[in-house]
C-alpha cells in the first residue's frame, strides 16, 4: 500500500472497538463506514431478553443472539477506568454506583458516539456477510433486510467481538447426561435455577456473578473449577454452595464426578466458560486462522502479517483495562494506514509473532491464552502502543486501580469486590 492521507475503511462492528475505530479513522482523515447487524450501537452492552433455542449455542441452525448479558449484570471494572482519553465516565446518567449497570455503560457509548458524529458514519440492521481481498480491493459484502450488495474498501477494521460464540466444556458421559445443560450466554435471570440442583463450570466474572445469584433460589450449587487456585470465596449467601476440582466425567444417570472424587447428581450443568473468537464472514484462505481461541498469525494481536496493513483487528486482547487499550490500538491502525506510522516489514513482524508464540510455549502457556496479557505482561502492552502513537502512557493512577482491583477479586467473597470505594481508596492511597 502506497501513502495516502485518506482510505475508504469498512469498520466491522458498532461495539466499543467499533466505535473508536470510527472516531479514530475520522480523525486521521479516513472515509468511514461502520456496519452494524443490530438496530443499535453497544454490541455486548446491548441488552437482550431473548435466548437462543439452543441453549448450548451449538445448533449451526439456530437464530444467533449476540447479547451475553444478564438482566442484573454491573461491571467488573469501576468507571474509573472505563472511559477515554478525552471522554471520561465520570458523568452519572442514572446509576451513580461505582461499579454501574450494563444500561449505564450503554448511555455512556451513545453520548460518546453522538459527541463525536460516529452515528452518522453507521448503518445499523446491516450484516456482513462477507469480506474478501481480490487484488488490492477488499470487497465487503452486506445483507440489509433482503438487500445484499457488496462494495469496495481500501482497509478492513474487524471490530465484531468475542462474547457471542460460547466455548462448552467437555468431558466423558456429556452426550449421554440427562440434566439441562446450558452457557452463560443464555443466562438471563436465575428463575429457570430454581430448586434444582446446579453443577457451575467456571471461575470467571459471569461463574461468580451468577453462583451467587443463582444460590438464592437453587437447591445447591457445586462450582467447578480446573484448578484450586482460582477458587474463589463463597459469602453468606451461597451456604447452600459447595466448591470442586474440574470434572471428571458424568453418566445416564445425571452424576456429575469431580476429580477430587466428589460426587453429586445433579439437574442442570452451567457452563459459564467463555467464549470463541470467530468470524464467519472473513475470507483469507486460511492466512488468518484461529486455533484454540488463538487469531493468528497477528502482529502485536492487530495485524496479520501477510494483510497488513489494509487487515486489522481492535478489541483482541482481553485479562487487560479494555477500553484504554482499544483506544489506543484503534489509533495506532488510523495513523498506520494514513502514512503517518510505519509498520516494520512482513517478515520481522512474522519473525516477532512467531518469537512471541514461542516464548509462550516456553513458558507453558496454552495456546488459548495467546491474548491475555495481564498475568504475564502487566502493561507492557498499552504502554508499548501509547509509545508507537506518540501519546501518554495509560495513567498511572489507572493501572493502580486496576492492579489492586485484581487483588481484591481473587481475595474477596463473591461480588463483595463492587463495595470497593474507589475514591477513597484514591485519596487515601495519593
Amino acid at each position: 500500500m502506497t501513502s495516502r492521507s485518506s482510505l475508504t475503511v469498512a469498520v466491522i462492528g458498532a461495539g466499543v472497538a467499533g466505535l473508536l475505530a470510527g472516531r479514530e479513522l475520522q480523525r486521521a482523515g479516513h472515509r468511514v463506514t461502520i456496519f452494524e447487524k443490530q438496530n443499535q450501537l453497544g454490541g455486548t452492552w446491548v441488552y437482550d431478553p431473548r435466548v437462543e433455542s439452543d441453549l448450548l449455542s451449538l445448533d449451526p441452525d439456530r437464530e444467533i443472539i449476540h447479547s451475553s448479558l444478564y438482566s442484573s449484570l454491573r461491571t467488573n471494572l469501576p468507571r474509573h477506568i472505563m472511559g477515554f482519553s478525552d471522554f471520561s465516565f465520570k458523568k452519572i446518567y442514572e446509576d451513580s454506583r461505582t461499579f454501574p449497570s450494563h444500561e449505564e455503560v450503554l448511555k455512556f457509548l451513545n453520548d460518546f458516539a453522538q459527541h463525536f458524529g460516529i452515528i452518522e458514519v453507521t448503518r445499523f440492521s446491516t450484516e456482513v456477510v462477507g469480506v474478501e481481498l481480490r487484488g488490492n480491493e477488499w470487497i465487503v459484502e452486506s445483507r440489509t433486510g433482503e438487500l445484499i450488495q457488496e462494495e469496495v474498501f481500501e482497509a478492513v477494521v474487524v471490530c465484531n467481538g468475542h462474547h457471542t460464540e460460547p466455548r462448552v466444556a467437555n468431558f466423558p458421559g456429556l452426550d449421554k447426561w440427562p440434566g439441562m445443560q446450558i452457557h452463560s450466554h443464555n443466562y438471563r435471570d436465575p428463575e429457570p435455577f430454581r430448586d434444582q440442583i446446579v453443577v457451575v463450570i467456571g471461575a470467571g466474572p459471569s461463574a461468580k456473578d451468577t453462583s451467587r445469584e443463582i444460590a438464592e433460589v437453587a437447591k445447591e450449587v457445586h462450582v467447578s473449577t480446573r484448578s484450586s487456585s482460582l477458587f474463589f470465596k463463597l459469602d453468606h449467601l451461597l451456604e447452600k454452595s459447595k466448591q470442586h476440582s474440574g470434572i471428571d466425567y458424568v453418566d445416564e444417570n445425571g452424576r456429575v464426578a469431580f476429580k477430587d472424587g466428589s460426587l453429586v447428581r445433579a439437574d442442570i450443568i452451567f457452563h459459564c466458560t467463555g467464549y470463541r473468537y470467530n468470524f464467519p464472514f472473513l475470507q483469507t484462505n486460511n492466512t488468518v486462522t484461529v486455533e484454540d481461541n488463538r487469531v493468528g498469525p497477528l502482529y502485536k494481536h492487530v495485524f496479520p502479517p501477510e494483510l497488513a496493513p489494509t487487515l486489522s483487528f481492535i478489541g483482541i486482547p482481553f485479562g487487560i483495562t479494555g477500553f484504554p487499550t482499544m483506544e489506543l490500538q484503534a489509533k495506532w491502525i488510523s495513523l498506520v494506514l494514513s502514512g503517518q506510522l510505519f509498520l516494520p516489514s512482513k517478515e520481522t513482524m512474522m519473525a516477532d509473532t512467531e518469537d512471541y508464540y514461542a516464548s509462550l510455549e516456553q513458558q507453558g502457556i496454552a495456546i488459548r491464552s495467546t491474548h491475555s496479557l495481564f498475568s504475564r505482561t502487566k502493561f507492557q502492552y498499552p504502554d508499548w502502543l501509547a509509545d508507537q502513537v506518540g501519546v501518554a502512557q495509560i495513567d498511572e493512577q489507572i493501572k493502580k486501580i486496576y492492579a489492586h482491583l485484581v487483588t481484591i477479586v481473587f481475595n474477596s467473597e463473591t461480588g463483595r469486590f463492587r463495595e470497593w470505594d474507589v475514591d477513597s481508596w484514591i485519596d487515601t492511597s495519593s
